[in-house]
């Protein structure tokens, strides 16, 4: 058996954090068995349903690394065979058309809640014949549960689940109006897609039961099902924007690396382990569809960023350098070498690209574009600066350890620790008290860029 997977979102929004695990799960459970993970679009939500988070929801799947097999199928686009499987149903004795009018649901509503019983539809039009329907009411297609006994669920994540059939109403496959229901449409659609493994949010195991009837009466195999917990916030409530739960785009915006939100995902209610940090392919090859468990995972921002300091420690040079550079085109030749060369000091004090970004500034202007207010002090003392700077041009090899053994002997001679001579020369070239060794900033830069930032600062007023 080829096995074979589906990412089924509604293009109703964004690519949010859930849904994005949920397709990471899908598709390293498919790579590691070497089948295939296949992407439906369900729109059939018209007035919800937008172009733009059709375009949201594949580009997000692209940034994450996630990759489909075949052409995305469009839910909206096979109603007609959803309707099919319907009236196939109604010829095999296995559903039926009700008449029902709003009224009637409501007042059959009214008196199973009076009576102290669930507000399920009763059944009224399960053997009727359609020849007593009243003239004008255009009908459902309902499907004919099974009265007695109970439906069980043998869940991968969640163990077997088991639901009395006598909770579950003769539910609505196609609506008054011709259309059929999500009900219908998710089993039709996986089964024409000859999806073997279902795994989705646990939110959906009471559907669960509903669409295993579907199966059963068409006489089709069920395939395997695995309801994973939901994503909490910190606080252990339902997640929302305020702990992050974003558009995937949104991480990107943030600095974020996708093998980094790939690592920090599959680690939310899946474990292997005692493995914190393990690349992709790692993933593929333990993600088995085991170990995964069932209290809702907290989404922790704090952590995320920590993963992806990580991995941004541990990106090549060149990478990092054209990821900035695709979002900062403007950049030219010699700033982008200059960040190349200084990328590796750079790079171990970043947790995001944004933060990595802000660092490598110092690379790109000719003069700090601004002096922070614990820079300012060490810029103060105009003497020492200048002294500092004739000493300093007076150094012919003008590399990092050179201008090392520099400052170590122009400290000795001044009776001077070397941190007070490097802080000085660090406020002037880079704005900041914090950066890479200042004597490689000053290499990487060169002398002639190194004079005028010092030169700048020696004007700066007190």
């Amino acid at each position: 058996m080829t096995v074979i997977t589906r990412f089924a979102p509604s293009p109703t929004g964004y690519l949010h954090i859930g849904g994005a695990r949920t397709a990471l799960f899908n598709w390293l459970f498919a790579r590691h068995y070497g089948g295939k993970f296949l992407l439906r679009i369900e729109d059939t939500d018209r007035a919800r349903s937008t172009d733009d988070a059709i375009q949201a929801i594949f580009k997000g799947l692209q940034w994450l690394g996630l990759d489909w097999d075949d052409e995305p199928t469009f839910q909206f686009s096979r109603a007609s065979r959803h309707v099919d499987v319907a009236e196939a149903m109604i010829k095999a004795g296995k559903a039926y058309y009700c008449y029902c009018s709003p009224e009637e649901l409501e007042q059959m509503k009214q008196h199973a809640v009076a009576e102290g019983r669930a507000p399920i539809y009763d059944g009224r039009w399960r053997d009727r014949d359609p020849a007593e329907a009243p003239k004008g009411v255009r009908p459902v297609i309902r499907i004919k549960m099974p009265k007695d006994g109970e439906t069980v669920i043998h869940d991968t994540v969640q163990g077997q689940v088991t639901v009395q059939n006598a909770q579950l109403d003769d539910m609505i496959l196609v609506r008054s109006d011709g259309t059929p229901t999500y009900m219908l449409a998710v089993v039709v659609d996986d089964h024409d897609m000859g999806i073997t493994h279902i795994i989705r949010g646990d939110d959906h195991l009471t559907n669960a039961f509903r669409q295993k009837q579907i199966y059963e009466a068409m006489g089709w195999h069920t395939p395997s099902f695995s309801h994973i917990p939901l994503i909490h916030g910190q606080d252990g409530a339902k997640l929302s924007k305020r702990h992050g739960a974003l558009g995937v785009d949104a991480y990107e915006t943030m600095g974020f690396l996708p093998e980094a939100m790939r690592n920090y995902l599959v680690r939310l209610s899946w474990a292997h382990g005692d493995d914190e940090i393990f690349s992709t392919q790692q993933a593929i090859e333990w993600f088995d569809g085991s170990s995964i468990g069932k209290s809702a995972a907290r989404f922790d921002m704090v952590k995320l960023t920590s993963v992806n300091g990580h991995y941004i420690q541990d990106a090549s040079s060149q990478r990092l350098v054209d990821l900035l550079t695709a979002s900062h085109p403007d950049l030219n030749f010699v700033q982008k070498e200059r960040m190349l060369l200084g990328m590796n000091g750079l790079k171990q004090r970043s947790k995001t690209m944004v933060e990595l970004w802000e660092s490598a500034q110092l690379y790109v202007w000719d003069i700090p574009v601004a002096y922070t207010e614990k820079a300012k002090p060490f810029l103060a003392n105009k003497s020492l600066l200048g002294q500092i700077w004739d000493s300093l041009s007076q150094v012919s090899d003008w590399l990092e350890p050179s201008l090392h053994e520099w400052a170590k002997a122009f400290a000795e001679t001044h009776s001077m620790k070397l941190g007070d001579v490097a802080q000085p020369i660090r406020a002037a070239l880079t704005g900041s008290t914090v950066s890479p060794s200042v004597f490689e900033v000053a290499a990487i830069i060169g002398r002639e860029l190194t004079e005028k930032r010092f030169q700048h600062a020696l004007k700066l007023s007190d």
